[in-house]
């Protein structure tokens, strides 16, 4: 486990964006995804869309992933 953020490239609205999460977050938002049948961005503009405007998107997806987690 490096923790290093590593930043890939997702589609929100048709607008290409940017998310720096570390590997073991990017793997459970995945896992989480496909759990849920839709894809990786279409999660993720959901995720967007129920944010604050004050809180970044990879800190929305990293509260989502741990919120899914506690749930189960």
């Amino acid at each position: 486990m490096s923790g290093r953020p590593v930043k890939r490239s997702l589609t929100l609205k048709g607008h290409r964006t940017s998310v720096s999460l570390e590997d073991e977050f990017w793997q459970a938002f995945r896992d989480i995804a496909k759990q849920k049948d839709m894809p990786i961005n279409v999660l993720a503009a959901e995720i967007d869309v129920a944010r604050d405007p004050e809180t970044g998107l990879a800190s929305a997806i990293r509260v989502f992933i741990l919120n899914w987690y506690r749930d189960l």
